[in-house]
């Protein structure tokens, strides 16, 4: 093959940027938009937010990506091995010169787009527990005023008004008009549930609309909605009126009813039922109260039958005071008796140690006028010391001659 260089005529030389560039031209010239079905491979959500990924079938496949321009309306998120039919361009990228396929919509192909959609918000959201059981509320017994989002001009408000005021006349119902379907459905339902819960009498909601097709519902399956619904300072009751598929907003309720018939019996309680309750609870009253008179008149008579008469007591009294008082007076006695007795006693034996006893028998006793002491021997004294001498009667004055 010919050399360029060594060609007697000149031959044009592209450059690689040159021949993407020409390749992308023609690419985008000859193909312009197109269809394409094929099964997702290789799928990388960017930072970005710029979807890449590879669009195949058994014997080919083709680089593809979905800016985030583009896939920022998509109902669904697209994962590997997803069937799906795609409308884009074909062309070249320049940079590495590869074939690729920029993807401006996509859809399922097998299972709608929305379904597929909400299918995966589901599963998002149970994994959260904003469907699980234990978050869900008790319904009051008796509400001071019920809310009721609903739109005015359909059937669900007409039922629930007619089923409250059948049940409870007195009932307070706060009617929030929405739009229960159409574009900016959801919106509304959202800011009513927010406008209703700033009302403090308010304690249950009840949210929901008549039956309708699955595409009629499905402001009831928006993710905002759901989680207005979850996070209501009061319990919700869902009451979409159909009796086959559950939306989300029913999961997310505290309680779901089939109908907003049904769901009006569930907040508002009836006057018959209650009328009854009472009866029956003052039937109960009366029987109770009845037997405790019965029992409280036979402990009353068998408090009579034990009680004695006063007089009786009385006397019976009287001859123990009389009793005690003869008791008292004969150990009286014998306690005097008993005390005379040690007093003689003590006399005898006071008197004995007597020193006049002493003196009785001829003793007498010799003390120091000096000093008035006793003297108890000879050597105590001297010659011409004066003593008094003391006899059983009367007293010497004496003066000692000797000692011995």
């Amino acid at each position: 093959m010919p050399s360029p260089l060594s060609a007697a005529a000149p031959v044009p030389v592209l450059s690689v940027s040159d021949l993407t560039q020409r390749l992308r031209a023609s690419l985008e010239l000859d193909f312009g938009e197109v269809w394409v079905g094929g099964e997702i491979s290789n799928f990388r959500a960017h930072g970005s937010g710029h979807f890449y990924f590879r669009l195949k079938d058994r014997r080919s496949q083709i680089a593809a990506v979905m800016f985030r321009s583009a896939n920022q309306t998509l109902p669904f998120l697209p994962r590997d091995g997803l069937d799906v039919i795609v409308r884009g361009r074909v062309s070249v990228y320049e940079m590495r010169g590869d074939l690729q396929l920029y993807v401006d919509a996509m859809e399922p192909r097998g299972i709608g787009g929305l379904q597929l959609a909400l299918r995966q918000l589901k599963e998002r959201l149970t994994a959260e527990g904003l469907f699980a059981e234990s978050r869900k509320r008790p319904l009051p017994f008796w509400p001071a005023a019920v809310g009721v989002i609903t739109a005015l001009g359909g059937a669900a408000i007409h039922d629930v008004v007619a089923t409250a005021r059948q049940r409870m006349p007195s009932m307070r119902l706060i009617v929030r008009a929405v739009r229960v379907q159409g574009v900016g459905a959801g919106a509304e339902v959202v800011a009513a549930l927010g406008d209703l819960n700033g009302l403090p009498e308010i304690e249950v909601i009840v949210v929901g609309r008549g039956g309708g097709s699955a595409e009629d519902l499905w402001v009831f399956n928006e993710e905002r909605v759901a989680r207005a619904v979850a996070g209501s300072r009061v319990p919700v009751v869902s009451a979409v009126g159909h009796e086959i598929d559950t939306t989300l907003a029913d999961l997310a309720a505290d309680r779901r009813a089939a109908t907003p018939t049904a769901a009006a019996m569930l907040v508002v309680p009836d006057r018959r039922d209650l009328t009854a309750r009472v009866d029956r609870a003052a039937a109960a009253m009366a029987g109770a109260l009845r037997m405790d008179l019965r029992r409280r008149r036979e402990q009353l008579a068998a408090l009579g039958r034990q009680l004695r008469d006063p007089r009786q007591t009385l006397e019976a009294q009287r001859r123990r005071v009389d009793e005690l008082a003869e008791r008292n007076g004969r150990a009286a006695a014998a306690c005097v008796r008993l005390a005379r007795e040690r007093l003689r006693g003590a006399g005898e034996r006071l008197q004995a140690l007597s020193p006049l006893a002493v003196l009785e028998r001829g003793y007498a006793i010799a003390r120091r006028e000096a000093d008035g002491r006793v003297v108890r021997a000879a050597h105590e004294v001297v010659p011409g010391d004066r003593l008094a001498v003391t006899f059983r009667q009367g007293t010497a004055r004496v003066r000692v001659e000797e000692t011995s």
